[in-house]
């Protein structure tokens, strides 16, 4: 995925078990890291982030400073983690 530097994207995720049903996980976050993993920002998601049955969604400003960004939505399902991982490409121009 490739954006613009301070355009507004729309991170999306949806959560599924193994054999592809969608699931509700407790505790919801986003988190944003820079390209060396390290940590920029982390989103609490509630229900206003909310889709549909294991579709969680979030409208983030992509940073200025940055080349590229790591998003992960993670969360708790069944006692144990789940998460979904992707990177954006930021550029100027």
């Amino acid at each position: 995925m490739m954006a613009l530097a301070g355009d507004t994207v729309r991170f999306r995720c949806h959560f599924k078990t193994f054999d592809g049903q969608s699931v509700e996980p407790t505790d919801v976050k986003l988190t944003i890291y820079d390209s060396q993993k390290q940590l920029i920002e982390e989103f609490i998601l509630d229900d206003s982030h909310k889709e549909n049955v294991g579709i969680f969604y979030f409208d983030y400003v992509l940073p200025m400073n940055q080349s590229e960004i790591i998003f992960e939505f993670s969360g708790v399902y069944n006692n144990k983690p789940i998460l979904v991982r992707d990177s954006v490409k930021i550029q100027f121009n």
